[in-house]
């Protein structure tokens, strides 16, 4: 409380007292007359030539206007059309996966880990159109299994 008077009422009041200071401040300061454009007229209240920058520019290119050419509509666009699935992601089952592997007893755990990196490079859900994923993904399993198997044998 300022004077009997909350914080924001004394906030009120000032801004109030500022506002009647500007309307004041602006009178001041105005030049009486000039509320009217400066673009001259001419006689019988015609503006000056000067005023149509666009009747200027026509005027001085002369008669040989060009008529812009129309513009041709936009073609509707076209439904893009699904992508074919390859023929690799229909081989889903355990064998057929294994025979792209061919793990076999003398494979090393380092060329394990190699076709595990070189099987997910081309057969990665994420690297494959979405309508096709599911597919990927079977593989990815069963190729996953099949190397970890073969990694836990090489243990032994």
């Amino acid at each position: 409380m300022l004077f009997g008077q909350s914080l924001f009422q004394s906030v009120l009041d000032r801004l109030d007292a500022e506002e009647e200071n500007t309307e004041k401040d602006e009178a001041a300061h105005r030049i009486r007359g000039l509320n009217v454009s400066f673009a001259a007229t001419v006689f019988g209240g015609e503006p000056a030539a000067s005023s149509r920058p666009d009747d200027a520019y026509v005027d001085n290119l002369g008669n040989d206007i060009p008529s812009p050419e129309p513009i041709p509509p936009e073609p509707e666009p076209k439904e893009p059309e699904p992508p074919a699935m390859p023929d690799y992601l229909a081989r889903t089952s355990r064998e057929e996966v294994a025979a792209e592997l061919a793990v076999s007893s003398q494979t090393t755990l380092q060329s394990l880990h190699e076709k595990r990196r070189a099987f997910a490079k081309s057969n990665h859900p994420d690297s494959v159109a979405p309508a096709f994923r599911e597919q990927a993904t079977t593989r990815m399993m069963i190729a996953n299994q099949l190397i970890d198997e073969a990694i836990r044998r090489l243990a032994r």
